[in-house]
């Protein structure tokens, strides 16, 4: 193989890419909106749950067995058949998002033969800054790449917290190749300003989950 064909291949697989994300952080960064429900096929795909394992999130979420759960901003439902299975008949997953098409693509999920099952999840149309629960009446939100594409993120925290139970949890997961992703210690402090406190970091640079508590 010659030295051109070479470089040619290291600009493939190396320097457009890094190039490409390094953009899409530089656009989102100026302007906040959810990611559009075209690439919710990606979004839902075996290769995001390879390198984010509904397993893992779970875990270092706190999700058990019988708890009413918020997937805000859920997507097509990369993780919400898995949860849904986790917290069982005695437990709820209000699946919320703020575009149709997304919940579209979640609701055609749940109608193949492997999700029949699952009865356990709820539909919702919604924003995180108007959320349609009674106060204290959750027992844990999570958002997986979801709290950066918020334009008011203050707004839909404090809102969060308003509907989880007294000890509830919040917990917020991020991915290092999504064009939003932020460090843990900004994700921290915005917990903390909403009045969250921090129960537990789990994860590294790439893939991150920060759980907080209601205080």
């Amino acid at each position: 193989m010659s030295l051109k064909t070479v470089l040619i291949v290291l600009l493939c697989i190396v320097v457009f890419p890094i190039l490409w994300v390094t953009l899409a952080k530089v656009v989102r960064k100026l302007v906040r909106f959810p990611a559009p429900a075209f690439i919710g096929r990606l979004l839902d795909s075996s290769y995001r749950r390879k390198i984010q394992p509904p397993e893992q999130f779970m875990e270092r979420s706190g999700i058990k067995p019988a708890m009413k759960v918020l997937d805000l901003g859920c997507g097509s439902g990369a993780f919400t058949p898995s949860v849904a299975r986790l917290v069982g008949t005695r437990g709820t997953v209000y699946a919320l998002d703020i575009q149709a098409d997304m919940l579209k693509q979640l609701e055609r999920k749940l109608a193949r033969p492997e999700n029949r099952d699952i009865k356990n999840i709820k539909l919702i149309e919604g924003n995180a800054y108007k959320l349609p629960f009674d106060n204290a009446s959750l027992d844990l939100v999570y958002m997986v790449t979801v709290l950066q594409e918020i334009p008011d993120r203050n707004r839909a925290l404090r809102e969060v917290k308003r509907v989880l139970k007294p000890g509830g949890f919040l917990a917020v997961s991020e991915l290092f190749p999504d064009p939003d992703y932020p460090w843990k210690s900004t994700t921290i402090k915005l917990g903390e300003a909403a009045g969250f406190v921090v129960d537990k970091v789990s994860g590294n640079f790439f893939n991150y989950t920060v759980r907080f508590s209601k205080s």
